[in-house]
């Protein structure tokens, strides 16, 4: 998720570079310097390569000394270059392996050398110890670095966060033709708030009713099912002065306050207003 945000700011600010504020003409001038300065390299460097061949034709002894001095330099830097690899990897000459050899260690002829360890293989040694050593001080002494039991703990509370952001995404993609009752109840929970907010005042706290029907009961005036209930809230009754809630509240809201009425039935408030509408007969 960082890398996905780090790399969209970079976008927006290479696009904001080439294209401020939408100013075509100052895209055309950065893409104009650009080619300008191309096209300069490359004439640079044809310059150089003419001027190459111009010494060679009109100073060829010179040139070829150049050549031959120049392979000399190379030559004794690949020599260099060899004998510091065979230092850092501890290889020795045929020819020096006779100062090598342990007195005392000859077997039918088989004669043991006392190589030294290479430098690259005590270097990778100590490095281990060297990095061992601040693991140790960083993560369990000083406390620096976070253990495997925080950063599950850090994991589980950014994968809470994710599930928040893609749940409130999924639940405005709901409509009257997809929503289900949810068996968790975490719906209707976040519900009732909205309700006691925007529906109270004509349908009762409890739902038992007032201007509006009563909630509470088994007989609905335009359908008792949650999909029924869901298109209601959203669509509104205008005629009989309930508006249209789409236009207040989100999907994912109105799915929300729905399912809390629908987890009213057969609550029996104190105080019920009587029965209006067709009863709905449930399963």
């Amino acid at each position: 998720m960082i890398a996905h945000l780090m790399t969209t700011e970079v976008l927006a600010g290479f696009k904001q570079f080439l294209l401020p504020d939408g100013d075509v003409h100052h895209t055309i001038f950065l893409i104009t310097l650009v080619v300008a300065m191309l096209v300069l390299l490359v004439a640079v460097y044809r310059i150089h390569r003419a001027l190459q061949a111009i010494y060679r034709i009109s100073f060829p002894e010179s040139y070829r000394n150049e050549l031959a001095q120049k392979a000399k330099i190379s030559a004794v830097r690949a020599q260099r270059n060899k004998a510091r690899w065979d230092g850092l990897l501890g290889l020795h000459k045929l020819e020096e392996e006779h100062a090598l050899v342990i007195e005392d260690h000859d077997f039918d002829g088989i004669v043991e050398l006392d190589n030294p360890i290479p430098i690259w293989f005590n270097v990778l040694f100590y490095s281990t110890i060297i990095f061992g050593l601040g693991y140790l001080f960083s993560y369990h002494v000083f406390g620096w670095g976070l253990n495997q039991d925080q950063e599950y703990a850090v994991e589980v509370v950014q994968a809470e966060q994710a599930r928040q952001l893609y749940l409130s995404q999924v639940a405005d993609l709901v409509d009257e033709s997809t929503i289900t009752v949810d068996s968790t109840g975490s719906l209707a929970l976040s519900g009732k708030a909205i309700f006691a907010a925007n529906c109270a005042a004509c349908h009762g706290a409890q739902g038992e009713g007032t201007i509006g029907p009563n909630l509470t009961d088994r007989y609905w005036l335009h359908g008792g099912e949650i999909r029924d209930i869901f298109k209601t809230v959203k669509y509104g009754v205008p005629e009989k002065g309930m508006v249209p809630w789409e236009q207040t509240l989100t999907p994912g809201q109105i799915a929300e306050v729905s399912n809390y009425i629908f987890s009213l039935r057969d609550s029996k408030p104190s105080n019920p207003k009587a029965a209006e509408g067709v009863e709905l007969v449930y399963e």
